[in-house]
């Protein structure tokens, strides 16, 4: 069921090298994905069509959360249709969860900077970009803000009742994201996220949280390794089968606990940006 590209090799989160190996003028894009079904055509073509129009150096990275459905042969069909070596698809067997693939993605990524979002593109490829510019070495680790006062949301009229409770659920999680774990951001959980690779290298082994409450993990290794994240407006569409239950919310609080006594037992050194002199740079990776 994985065609030509089978499994990608795990990292050893615990024994990652000092050296920092990056592409200096690319950017690598990460998709998290498991189980998208038909929707994974759309998406490939979405990205197709972007990086068509791309005059600067990008690299896309499907990572297969241990996917059962049959999107392992259709990312595999679609490349052989249209191969481009700027998209690359990687996998594991077990479904490790949402934390564990933005991990795997963003370490395997080749480029200066890297960036995770959803794999349903509920953020406009101009948000992607515009993330991605901002990250630089005075501020790199850039996030996006749902509830930033310049984000503009779009609502079909038929999940307004949705997007009314999903607005609850965020507020209540804020409030219990500040009290386990002292992060005061508007928005934690946006998926839409950019840094650089050298923070990256940096705060990866530290990160130890698969479930949806991974971005808090990151967040917290950021905050503690003296660098706070530039929250940006962003434009996201909720759509049909965009789905927050109660049921993840209780396992996200359950992560959050997790997360603080994980970092009662844990330290990271300061983050120190890299010059590009003392950075070995992997021109091809």
């Amino acid at each position: 069921m994985w065609g030509n590209f089978g499994f990608a090799q795990h990292r050893d989160f615990g024994n990652l090298s000092a050296e920092i190996l990056w592409v200096p003028d690319v950017i690598s894009l990460v998709l998290p994905t498991y189980n998208p079904g038909e929707k994974i055509d759309t998406t490939w073509h979405a990205v197709c069509a972007f990086l068509a129009t791309r005059r600067d150096e990008w690299e896309v990275l499907f990572v297969l959360d241990g996917c059962t459905d049959d999107t392992a042969t259709r990312l595999d069909r679609l490349r052989n249709d249209g191969d481009d070596d700027r998209i690359r698809v990687l996998g594991y067997p077990q479904n490790r969860g949402k934390g564990h693939a933005v991990r795997f993605g963003l370490t395997q990524g080749r480029g200066r900077i890297r960036a995770f979002t959803d794999v349903d593109l509920a953020y406009d490829f101009d948000d992607v970009v515009r993330v991605c510019a901002a990250v630089d070495d005075t501020q790199p680790f850039c996030i996006a803000c749902r509830s930033h006062p310049e984000s503009l949301l779009l609502i079909p009229d038929r999940l307004l009742g949705y997007a009314y409770r999903r607005k609850a659920q965020s507020l209540a999680f804020r409030t219990a994201t500040r009290l386990l774990t002292g992060l005061h951001y508007q928005d934690t959980q946006a998926g839409l996220k950019a840094m650089t690779a050298e923070l990256v290298d940096h705060i990866a082994p530290h990160t130890t949280i698969d479930g949806f409450g991974f971005d808090c993990d990151w967040l917290l290794a950021a905050k503690l390794a003296g660098v706070t994240a530039t929250e940006l407006p962003i434009r996201v569409r909720y759509e049909e089968g965009t789905t927050t239950s109660s049921l993840t919310g209780v396992k996200m609080l359950r992560e959050l606990a997790a997360i603080r006594r994980a970092w009662k037992k844990k330290s990271i050194g300061p983050y120190i940006a890299a010059s590009p002199q003392a950075a070995i740079v992997a021109a091809a990776a």
